[in-house]
């Protein structure tokens, strides 16, 4: 693999796109059926890359789940680990992320001290992730098992704070989430205010339900946007062409 191929692939996505799509699957949420169907229909539909990742690993052998999703998509397909147990060599590249909005060791750097090697062996493309928990209204999945605080939604400074660190830190992106099912989704101004204090770019994920709010996010400064949750009982895919397109306004202009 060329080294940096798949961060270069993205970064041109969001020039020539004005923003791009991730369609996030966890292969505990649904059967193997779903989300091998969901993966054949992303490129179609516009999909810029797959991420693939859970909090538990409870129902599905997770490398296997990987090695099937890649063997039906062309797609960039991405890890975004819950731990260092998911990595895994059949995928393109993994979110090497830093739970840097938290102060728990584990996820700062113990998990990923475990899991470097296993980077390393399985030759993955690693793209260095400041991963930050924004307040959404509800406790979800992963600030439970972080056992950490997210970033109360009204404080742009603190987020904007976070996101800069992880610039200086050399990380090559920031991920905003709000969780998974997420009541409310990351505030436009908090990403308007982060967008504009760094220089790197912005995923942007957790509770997007609507075209609406997923062109306003891209509007207010997110390079991309992950959704997961909701495109996974669309059997039509219509949902999910519909947001993605909403992602990509340099092509809407040229229609």
């Amino acid at each position: 693999m060329v080294k940096g191929l798949i961060y270069s692939r993205l970064m041109m996505v969001k020039e020539q796109r004005g923003g791009g799509f991730f369609l996030l699957i966890d292969p505990d949420r649904v059967t193997e059926r779903v989300y091998l169907s969901l993966s054949e229909a992303a490129e179609e539909c516009g999909v810029d890359a797959i991420l693939v990742g859970t909090s538990f690993m409870l129902n599905t052998n997770f490398a296997s789940a990987v090695k099937q999703i890649k063997g039906v998509t062309p797609l960039p397909v991405i890890i975004f680990p819950g731990s260092f147990a998911q990595v895994t060599p059949d995928a393109d590249a993994i979110l090497f992320t830093s739970l840097i909005s938290g102060r728990n060791p584990n996820y700062l750097i113990d998990e990923q001290v475990r899991g470097a090697p296993l980077v390393k062996r399985f030759d993955l493309e690693p793209i260095p992730t400041g991963y930050m928990l924004v307040e959404s209204g509800m406790q979800t999945s992963v600030q439970y098992i972080s056992g950490t605080h997210p970033i109360p939604r009204t404080k742009y400074d603190i987020a904007s704070a976070h996101a800069l660190a992880a610039q200086y830190l050399g990380m090559k992106i920031v991920y905003l989430e709000a969780g998974s099912g997420a009541q409310q989704p990351v505030p436009e101004e908090m990403i308007r205010a982060v967008a504009s204090y760094i220089d790197i770019p912005m995923l942007v994920g957790g509770g997007l339900t609507t075209a609406e709010e997923c062109a306003a996010r891209i509007e207010a400064g997110a390079s991309f946007i992950v959704v997961g949750t909701g495109l996974e009982n669309d059997p039509t895919f219509a949902l999910l062409c519909e947001l993605t397109a909403a992602t990509h306004p340099k092509e809407s202009v040229a229609v």
